[in-house]
Order: structure tokens, then C-alpha cells, then sequence
């Protein structure tokens, strides 16, 4: 079934003359001058509603536009709940850095990784670390080590800013 817009004309809005009518059931009924439609629809106790606009007549339904609109939004409210939100979480690391504030931020980066975050670390250098990359490469390889059986690991570290990306495994 197609997706109506809340710009749809229903009843007394359809502005053609001659529209191909669909019955609720699903069958065609052919087409008819757009009152005699409305009449039949209302004869149902239903709405004629526009499908397509487009086309040449249009074609309207005769349906329950309430229930229809009901339908849709519980439909993209399940969607919705479905659907599954990405989280980045980012853990910056200094190239020299002492053992135990390195092991607290790993301890960190594991606890994202269990919850299911992607987890972006990043290799912050500064004045002449710059020159020196290198010390700060070898952190985050530390990390991309510590983490390879837990995460699949990314690694950047040919951008100006260097990075891992630790996606966790199924």
C-alpha cells in the first residue's frame, strides 16, 4: 500500500471532474464523476480518498481514512523501535602518557565496548610531539593490540589527526 501524505485530499476536497475509483474491498470500479463516488463512499460510511494525483483521472479509494492514518503511524512507530541508534563515544589520549592513566582509559574504552558503542580514540599531540608522532603511533597500537580480539579496529593514522575506530564483535 502506498504511503499517503497529510496534504491528501479526501471527500469534498478532490478537485476533478472524473476519478477511477477503487472499492474498500480492493476492486475497481471504474470511472466515475467524482460526486457519484462521494456518494458511494459515503453509502459505505467511508471516505474517498486520493491515491494519485498524477494520474489521468485520479484515482481515489474508498476507505476508513482514520484507521488508514492509524495504521501508519503504528507502523512507523514499530520501525522505529526497531531500528538500532550508533553510538561514538571518544576517548582522547596524550602522547606521553603515565601507565595508569593509559590503563584507566583502557578500563573506559572496554566499558563502551560491552555496552555496544563504537568507540573513537584519539592521538592528541602537542607544540614539538608533532615531530614526534611516532611515541603517540605506538600508544594507540598498544590500544589496537589490547583490543583486536574484542573489537575490529580502524586505524588512521595518515590524517592530520590520528585515530583508531574499535567497533565491537558480535
Amino acid at each position: 500500500m502506498s504511503i499517503i501524505s497529510d496534504k491528501t485530499r479526501i471527500n469534498g476536497k478532490i478537485r476533478a471532474r472524473e476519478v477511477r475509483v477503487i472499492s474498500d474491498s480492493g476492486e475497481q470500479l471504474g470511472v466515475m464523476n467524482t460526486r457519484e463516488a462521494l456518494s458511494l463512499a459515503m453509502e459505505r460510511d467511508l471516505d474517498l480518498v486520493e491515491v494519485s494525483s498524477n494520474s489521468t483521472p485520479p484515482v481515489c479509494k474508498i476507505m476508513d481514512y482514520g484507521k488508514f492514518k492509524y495504521e501508519q503511524a503504528r507502523k512507523a512507530k514499530e520501525a522505529k523501535k526497531n531500528q538500532k541508534l550508533v553510538v561514538v563515544k571518544e576517548v582522547k589520549f596524550k602522547a606521553r602518557i603515565d601507565k595508569h592513566d593509559f590503563e584507566t582509559k583502557a578500563d573506559k574504552i572496554e566499558k563502551f565496548l560491552a555496552k555496544e558503542n563504537k568507540v573513537k580514540v584519539t592521538l592528541m599531540l602537542f607544540g614539538r610531539e608533532r615531530m614526534h608522532a611516532d611515541l603517540g603511533i605506538k600508544i594507540l597500537d598498544q590500544i589496537a593490540e589490547r583490543f583486536s580480539e574484542t573489537a575490529d579496529v580502524d586505524k588512521k593514522y595518515f590524517d592530520k589527526q590520528k585515530h583508531l575506530m574499535l567497533t565491537p564483535k558480535k
